[in-house]
Order: structure tokens, then C-alpha cells, then sequence
């Protein structure tokens, strides 16, 4: 198939990029999900990319010049992917195995969890290739179970169905595995995203140096930033929406024997609100919230709802605390979350010292040519 793209999208690719939009897209030889031969508006040869009828995301480049996109691309990337996560973390048996633009393989998120894996087709094109991923997949891990989360509301710009399902070996309802000397579970077809926050998981570790006395973990899902912390606070608090993440974080906690561990069902909003005006004080508080920002459009009401969790925090740690601080929204950048942090400490009246700035892991790589592949912010600050 082909597929002609306007000037505007061909200087896009030419700059490194791998996106183009269904706006610079001029002719298309055949509305059909699949690979596509992408064609400059001078009639070059660009590369072949995978092609969405549905989405704004019309085509999303793999391979540059006459290079076919095949199902041997498709393997040799995973494993080129796979022998870099080995490399990079020779002794971790959890680790995201692809990161979709930035390892290649546009759309396509893949997390191994020891003898399980959990993957995601986020757009029509790689949806071509599930059946072939899921066999490279066992070929290359010889995994015990393969996990479909394709339950992703970005698939539903796709024209795609929503699916979460076991498609290969045990469907078990638990995976549990060790990082960092300790067992974290989860429930692979339930919670957010591929089940895990494998982004967060160095984060955690981190904070944990800095944590002390009394810890609220908000936002908490199964627990990672508090179960890390344990050894070092006084006590922990796991607050969360989500009543079977608490369950869980309950199971991960007996799992590791720790006895300092509480967890309580709350809009973390009321929360902070309620700890407010009762005047309750923590010492550390961690904020991993979902992604506020799913779009350019809602960055003004999300910027108000980070500030306020941020504010409030703030003001309920007690002179010298420390305040661990996420955002996963990719529209949400450096510059913006260390102006929202900035006003807040400004309203709040609490100076604030900068001890790290973190961001994801060596196995969710950035591309410089694509700021889209850069997400995470995890800011450690010690609240004055």
C-alpha cells in the first residue's frame, strides 16, 4: 500500500520523527490497517510505517528507505530489545521489555514480570502483528503465561475493541516477582495499564532513602512507594480510590512481613482536604496520581488539580519533611511541573529544596527526536 504525505509530514519524518498525522497525509491508496510505503509529496521514497484508518495518528514510521516491515523486523527488534534489558539488568527479572516509537516498535508495550509477560497493540497497524508478537514472545522468553491489556482507551481512537485476556499458557489471576529484596504482586488483567507501574519502580527506591517518621503514600495503587519505605519510616499509610488495589497492596504487605503498613479507601482530594483541617501532620508524603492531562485541551484543569495536591501536601508535612512527586503526563513537561511546584510552594508558604530529579528508567528510553517518549517526572523535595 501506499501512502503520500505533504511537505509539513515529510520534514516531520526527515527531523527524526516518527509520527505522522492524518492532516499531512494526501493520498492513500488503500483505507486498510496495516504497512504502508510512505511517499514525500516529491514522490520519495521515505520508509514504511504502520497505518491507521480510524486514528489522527495516520501512520507511525518503523524502517527508513526500501527496508520492508515484515515479521522478521517485528522479532529481530523484540530481541534486540530483550538483549538490551538483559545488558542493562542482568540480575532483574522485571523490566519493560519494548517501549513502543523509542524501541522501534511504534504502539507496541511489552513488560515482562519473571515467567509472565503483559503486552499492549495500541494502534490498527501493530494490531496486524499480535498473533506474530505473541509467538515471538514465547519463542524468545519461553514464558510460563502471556497477557493481552489491549483494554487502553487510546485503542478506541484506533476503531479498535477493548480486550484484556490471557492468550497463552496459565491465566492466572496473581503474578508475583522480587525486586530490590522484596515481593510485589499484582493482578494482570485487573488495575491500570499493563497491571504494574514498572516506570515507578527505581523511583521508589530512591525515596525510600529519604523517607522517614510518619509516611503517607497517596495515590498508592498496589503500594510501591510505601512497601519500599517501610524499613526506614515509623509507619506508613496507603491511601487509594481503588478498593481492590488496596486489597492487594494488603497482600503485598503480608507477602513482606511488614506490620507498619495501613492502607485506607479515600478520593485522595477529600483526603488531603480532611488531614487538613484536622490539622494531621506527616513527615513524608509520596504523589503518584494518574495522568491528569490525557490531552493538550484539559492541561489548564489538570495544572489546578496537580497544584492542589502538591499545595495541600505541602502544608501537611511538618518542618523538614519530604514530599516524593510524580506525574506520567506526557503533556504535563519539566518546565511546567517545576512552575506548578513553584506557585504551590509560593501558596502554601513552605520554601522547598530540590534533592532529586528523576524521571522513567533506562528501560523506557527516551527519543531526543521524540518528546512524546518522555513522560515521567518524579521530583524528591524536602518541604521547609
Amino acid at each position: 500500500m501506499k501512502v503520500t504525505i505533504n511537505q509539513k509530514g515529510t520534514e516531520r519524518l526527515l527531523k527524526g520523527h516518527a509520527w505522522i498525522f492524518r492532516s499531512d497525509v494526501t493520498s492513500v491508496e488503500k483505507e486498510q490497517a496495516g504497512t504502508a510505503a510512505v511517499y514525500s509529496h516529491q514522490g520519495k521514497l521515505l520508509g514504511e510505517a504502520l497505518y491507521s484508518p480510524k486514528s489522527l495518528i495516520a501512520l507511525r514510521l518503523m524502517t527508513r528507505g526500501p527496508e520492508k516491515i515484515t515479521q522478521s523486523t517485528i522479532r529481530e527488534r523484540l530481541a534486540m530489545a530483550l538483549a538490551r534489558r538483559r545488558e542493562m539488568y542482568p540480575q532483574d527479572e522485571a523490566y519493560r521489555l519494548a517501549f513502543g516509537e523509542a524501541d522501534h516498535l511504534p504502539s507496541l508495550i511489552v513488560d515482562r514480570f519473571g515467567d509472565s509477560v503483559v503486552f499492549q497493540t495500541l494502534s490498527a497497524g501493530m494490531e496486524t502483528f499480535k498473533d506474530h508478537i505473541v509467538l515471538c514472545l514465547r519463542e524468545l522468553l519461553g514464558p510460563r503465561s502471556i497477557f493481552e491489556r489491549n483494554d487502553s482507551s487510546v485503542r478506541q481512537h484506533e476503531d479498535l475493541p477493548l480486550i484484556r485476556q490471557a492468550v497463552y499458557g496459565e491465566a492466572r489471576e496473581e503474578i508475583d516477582f522480587r525486586f530490590s529484596g522484596k515481593t510485589f504482586a499484582f493482578q494482570p488483567l485487573e488495575g491500570q495499564k499493563t497491571g504494574f507501574f514498572l516506570d515507578q519502580r527505581f523511583n521508589g527506591e530512591a525515596a525510600s532513602r529519604y523517607a522517614k517518621g510518619e509516611m503517607l503514600d497517596a495515590f498508592c495503587y498496589v503500594g510501591q512507594f510505601g512497601l519500599h519505605a517501610a524499613p526506614r519510616v515509623a509507619s506508613v499509610l496507603c491511601v487509594d480510590a481503588s478498593e481492590p488495589a488496596l486489597a492487594q497492596v494488603q497482600r503485598n504487605v503480608q507477602a513482606n512481613g511488614f506490620e507498619n503498613i495501613q492502607t485506607r479507601g479515600a478520593n485522595v482530594f477529600d483526603f488531603l482536604k480532611e488531614c487538613d483541617l484536622e490539622q494531621r501532620r506527616f513527615d513524608t508524603i509520596s504523589l503518584d496520581p494518574p495522568a491528569f492531562v490525557k490531552n493538550k485541551a484539559s492541561l489548564k484543569q489538570a495544572w489546578r488539580g496537580y497544584k492542589e495536591i502538591n499545595l495541600r501536601a505541602m502544608r501537611l508535612l511538618r518542618p523538614g519533611g519530604i514530599l516524593i512527586t510524580s506525574s506520567c503526563s506526557q503533556h504535563m513537561n519539566v518546565e511546567l511541573f517545576e512552575r506548578m511546584l513553584s506557585e504551590a510552594a509560593r501558596d502554601a508558604r513552605r520554601p522547598i529544596q530540590l534533592l532529586e530529579k528523576r524521571g522513567q528508567p533506562a528501560d523506557h528510553p527516551i527519543l531526543l527526536s521524540m518528546p512524546e517518549t518522555e513522560y515521567l517526572k518524579c521530583y524528591i523535595l524536602r518541604v521547609e
